[in-house]
């Protein structure tokens, strides 16, 4: 270790003469603590809003779809699928339909989308768990699961056979003959109510394949997608060139967060203003660091022209302070990720912050990723600052040795 090193340690560590300059130097170290644990507690809160949101929509969408790539049904022979759950990677597969359709009951409407899946439709996305009243579809019937959102706004009420819910949506056949009814309309019977979040409950209507196949006047082999259950990890580049040549027409795999485009997208724009915001807080904090620095160097004046007279270079004495100012957001950095983890894994064993008015607990993640961008961050702002504030160091040492 040099002499610059072993000095830089010495004055971090020692006290000054001078009270102003102590506290001074303990403020900085202080806000560099705070402002490392604050980006830290953030980025963990925002993960853990982000995972909590999501979900959701994870527990309704399925890893990946298989969609046809040209045209608005998929053929799919039993064979095809049956050669899909036999790849390695895939765990379960259920074909799909899914169609915007007309709701009316009891002289109200609504406009939702019909899902028509079969009885294997919940090893990929097991949605039977979501139903909150009623049951599930047995598969026999003209039966239909709602969500409540879309049940309050018709006040459909499960299991009435006194007043059946009518689905409606465009004959396939367009050329209609004058005076005929160019829509097409089933009945069917609510045996369930499916709750996930606002948005979805007004959206989906659930029915078994062969309910949307006629509503729809498909063949037995078309549907709208095949829905995947993947091993964890896998990825669509390795997943693509398995399935593409099982299907005669071309294809394309469309994984969970491009089923969500919109909703990721958002939550990477705010993730990023999040960032920002709080690396402003950092850069903030760093002032305080350029300012102990600056002070410190005014206080030892008269130690730097002895330490001249000794033979030490301009260039080493620069490195003394360069040195003192990363051991600052160093040392700080340091304490404040181990304050910022240890909040955020008591928030997550022991709760201790509620969102307001529930009795929900401040959902927070602890991710190795964050405390990579939380030390880089401080590694790049701190050593801008501490350069920013050594700078032309070295001249003004060789104007202390000409005074």
């Amino acid at each position: 270790m040099t002499y610059s090193f072993k000095i830089a340690f010495r004055y971090f560590f020692s006290k000054s003469q001078q009270t102003v300059i102590n506290r001074i130097n303990a403020f900085a170290l202080f806000m560099v603590v705070i402002a490392t644990a604050a980006l830290f507690i953030v980025l963990s809160a925002f993960a853990g809003l982000k995972d909590f949101g999501l979900s959701f929509t994870n527990s309704f969408d399925a890893d990946f779809e298989i969609q046809a790539s040209q045209g608005k049904y998929l053929s799919l022979k039993d064979s095809t699928l049956f050669q899909i759950e036999s790849l390695k990677l895939i765990q379960a597969a259920a074909p799909e339909i899914e169609e915007k359709v007309f709701l009316s009951f009891n002289e109200k409407n609504q406009v939702a989308y019909l899902k028509a899946v079969g009885p294997n439709y919940t090893n990929v996305v097991q949605v039977d768990r979501l139903v909150a009243l009623g049951d599930w579809l047995s598969f026999s019937g003209l039966e239909t699961v709602l969500g409540f959102g879309i049940a309050g706004n018709l006040s459909v009420g499960v299991f009435d056979y006194n007043t059946f819910l009518n689905i409606t949506v465009p004959k396939k056949n367009k050329n209609t003959l004058l005076g005929q009814d160019p829509f097409v309309t089933k009945p069917s019977i609510v045996v369930g109510l499916y709750q996930i979040s606002e948005d979805l409950d007004k959206k989906y209507v659930f029915s078994n394949l062969e309910f949307g196949q006629e509503l729809l006047e498909l063949n037995p082999n078309e549907f709208s997608s095949v829905v995947l259950k993947t091993k964890p990890e896998t990825k669509k580049a390795d997943l693509l060139p398995l399935l593409a040549p099982l299907f005669e027409q071309p294809i394309r795999l469309v994984s969970r967060s491009e089923q969500n485009a919109a909703l990721y997208k958002m939550l990477n724009v705010e993730h990023l203003a999040i960032y920002f915001i709080f690396t402003l807080v950092m850069i903030i904090a760093l002032f305080n660091v350029v300012g102990a620095l600056i002070m410190m160097i005014l206080d030892k004046r008269g130690q730097l022209k002895i330490l001249l007279a000794m033979g030490a270079q301009p260039q080493g004495i620069h490195k003394i302070f360069f040195t003192i100012g990363l051991l600052i957001c160093g040392v700080g950095g340091l304490v404040g990720l181990v304050l910022g983890i240890l909040v955020v894994v008591i928030q997550a064993q022991f709760p201790f912050i509620y969102v307001p008015g529930t009795s929900l607990a401040y959902p927070v993640l602890f991710q190795m990723k964050n405390i990579v961008i939380v030390l880089g961050t401080l590694f790049v702002l701190g050593t801008i600052s501490t350069a920013w504030a050594t700078r032309g160091l070295s001249k003004k040492v060789k104007a202390y040795a000409i005074s």
